[in-house]
């Protein structure tokens, strides 16, 4: 079953009353949830779409209708400046038509191009703005996901109390109208609002409510984000048994879903849990498999730092020449893509490496090597 839950570029949303049924909504973040329902937006707007007056010269319905479709397809490609243009010239066309359904629509839509802006304060003057509408109208779908939006925008700011204050009331509120996709995304965000003050218990009791539900709903990909919020809100409270439990389910997903990307994501935080739990043979496999990864994907980046994740774990296990070695092709990267903030730590981690092996001449050098490059 596919629930209507979306992330960033994918995230649906229902229309009320007169405006069509398969219009759908922006998302936020990806790594926040929000609610929404109906079919991909792809599906609804084709790039040929433009809008049309009618003959007087007047706003009509299929205007507005078309200006927020256009702004949401903006929104999808990440042109949010764009997007917020069509949004803005579409609640000017609701307004003259007197209809508030799509006014309270164009006014959600705004707030979400704005939290994606990373405008916060501005996503919060249109949200507030939508939800006193949506109350008046009864649109309590809408309040769901505009409560949601505030209180992510609170958390952005620094403002726990009151993030947690917003996911309440939208979590209430979804509960209420049966929302299981509103509940769940409210679930989520109430997780990071706790994992944000430090409370990781609670933090991790929220995500894990919210994972049960995205279950029932069997929308893999809403699950694998639930997931690594659980393994990272447990990896900050040390219960890195538990984490490397959510990043290997996680992981499972990313794979079934051919997503390469992720997948390297993914075996990062897997790692890095082994190596904090310990284990480091297992953390040396998740960087050795990370690297062909990023090897296939050209990525320098992640080549980079999955050669060194696996020389910390040799070094870890006193194992030096094996360190060595993927510590030298990490200089070598290092060098390539002209970093030498990372250069400067390879080199120090050469020079330790090849002290602890008794070859002082070696050691010498890097340190050497390493003092010259900070004096350029």
């Amino acid at each position: 079953m596919n629930s209507g839950f979306r992330f960033l570029n994918q995230d649906n949303h229902r229309v009320q009353d007169s405006l069509p049924a398969s219009l759908d909504l922006p998302a936020l973040s990806r790594e926040t949830i929000v609610p929404g329902s109906g079919s991909p937006l792809v599906d609804q707007f084709g790039e040929d779409l433009e809008p049309s007056f009618n003959q007087s010269g007047a706003f009509s319905p299929e205007l507005a209708e078309q200006l927020i479709g256009l702004g949401c397809d903006h929104y999808q490609s990440g042109q949010y400046e764009t997007a917020l243009n069509f949004f803005k010239q579409a609640y000017a066309g609701y307004q003259a038509l007197n209809n508030e359904a799509g006014q309270v629509k164009c006014l959600t839509s705004i707030g979400l191009a704005f939290y994606n802006l990373k405008h916060y304060s501005k996503a919060l003057e249109y949200s507030q703005i939508a939800l006193v509408l949506a109350h008046q109208i009864q649109d309590q779908r809408n309040a769901v996901k505009i409560l949601s939006t505030m209180g992510n925008a609170y958390r952005h700011l620094k403002e726990p109390d009151k993030a947690i204050e917003y996911q309440l009331q939208s979590l209430a509120l979804a509960q209420q109208i049966q929302d299981h996709t509103g509940e769940m995304a409210a679930l989520n965000n109430l997780g990071l609002a706790y994992k944000m003050i430090g409370n990781y218990e609670q933090s991790i009791a929220y995500e894990e409510q919210s994972l049960a539900i995205a279950r029932e709903l069997k929308d893999q990909q809403v699950e694998e984000q639930i997931l690594k919020n659980l393994g990272n809100a447990c990896y900050a409270l040390g219960a890195y048994t538990k984490a490397i439990d959510y990043y290997r389910q996680r992981l499972e997903i990313a794979r079934s879903l051919k997503a390469p990307r992720m997948e390297a994501q993914i075996l990062r935080n897997l790692g890095n849990a082994y190596y904090a739990a310990g284990d480091y043979q297992h953390s040396i496999e998740c960087g050795q498999r990370r690297l062909e990864v990023s090897r296939e994907l050209n990525d320098r980046r992640g080549e980079e730092q999955a050669l060194g994740s696996v020389g910390v774990s040799y070094d870890a296990l006193g194992e030096y020449a094996k360190a060595i070695d993927y510590y030298e092709q990490r200089l070598a990267i290092a060098r390539m893509i002209q970093d030498s903030r990372v250069e400067d730590q390879v080199l120090g981690s050469l020079k330790v490496a090849y002290f602890a092996i008794g070859d002082y001449i070696k050691a010498a050098e890097y340190a050497a090597e390493r003092q010259n490059l900070s004096r350029n």
